[in-house]
Formats: C-alpha cells, sequence, structure tokens
C-alpha cells in the first residue's frame, strides 16, 4: 500500500506517492485524494519528498529521497543517467543514450522518460531534443520550459553571477 499526499507548487498541484521502498510518483494535477502512511518508513520517505520538492521550487538543489523506481533494465539505467544531470543544465536524448551503451536510442530515451514516475525529482524535464527544442514532457511542455528557466536561474546565482 502506497500514501499519498498533494504539493502545491508554481506548476500547480503535485501528487506525490511513497511506498516503504521510497517514492514512487509524482503526478501533475493531484486528482486524487491524499492517504495517509501505513508505515513509519513510508511518513518519512513521503516527508523527504515533500521537503526535495520544496527545496526544489525554493530554488536550491534538492536532496534526493530515497525512490522506488521499477522499470525494465534500460529505463533504470536512463533514469539513473538522469540523476545524474546537474542541477540548470541539459542533456539531449542523443546524449543519454550515448551515456546508457546505446548509441542512435534517442526515441527508446524519450520512451524511458515517458515512463519515469518521479519527474521534477528524476529530472526527466533536463533531457531535449537535438538543437535545443523542448522534445517531450508528460506535465506538458509549458512546465517543462518553467521547469528549466527556473533551474537556469537559480544555477546563476548559485554560481556567483549577475
Amino acid at each position: 500500500m502506497t500514501a499519498l499526499a498533494r504539493f502545491r507548487s508554481p506548476v500547480g498541484t503535485l501528487l506525490v506517492e511513497a511506498s516503504d521502498e521510497g517514492v514512487c510518483g509524482i503526478r501533475f494535477g493531484g486528482g486524487e485524494r491524499a492517504r495517509p502512511p501505513i508505515s513509519a518508513m513510508t511518513r518519512h520517505h513521503l516527508e523527504a519528498a515533500l521537503a526535495a520538492l520544496a527545496d526544489y521550487f525554493d530554488g536550491k538543489v534538492p536532496r534526493p529521497p530515497p525512490l522506488d523506481l521499477r522499470g525494465t533494465p534500460f529505463q533504470e539505467r536512463v533514469w539513473r543517467e538522469l540523476l545524474a544531470i546537474p542541477y540548470g543544465e541539459v542533456r539531449t536524448y542523443g546524449e543519454i543514450a550515448e551515456r546508457v551503451g546505446r548509441p542512435g536510442a534517442g526515441r527508446a530515451v524519450g520512451g524511458a522518460n515517458h515512463a519515469n514516475r518521479v519527474p521534477i525529482l528524476v529530472p526527466c524535464h533536463r533531457v531535449v531534443a537535438s538543437g535545443g527544442r523542448l522534445g517531450g514532457y508528460g506535465g506538458g511542455l509549458d512546465v517543462k520550459a518553467w521547469l528549466l528557466a527556473h533551474e537556469a536561474g537559480h544555477a546563476v546565482l548559485r554560481l556567483g553571477g549577475p
């Protein structure tokens, strides 16, 4: 059984889901009702996710909560690579494909991004198409553009820029 909590963000309400293993979902729109944790471990993971999201939207690099990611071996390799993209930076689908040992598999990387159940914390929004086009995003391209602009603005401040 999982627990659900709502998080109000600048891009709308997010529904955060956690299990005893870690955070297993973030959904845009928050359509379901919150469900209280049934264990102390689930409560801890949910609280860690909410704190990470609060940090993220405050312009801080979030401390990643434990994650409960389940997918194919390829998807899991892609998701680990997404976690390695520094805050405020982007990679292309092709670059990610090369990094996971599948050159030319940019579309498959896009499919793995689409299957990512923990957007924002597993930053699939940091992956763009060649030439800098946004590509796709489950939360909508306007949300992806907002997230990238948010990170870019805070990354400059963190580096001591204007």
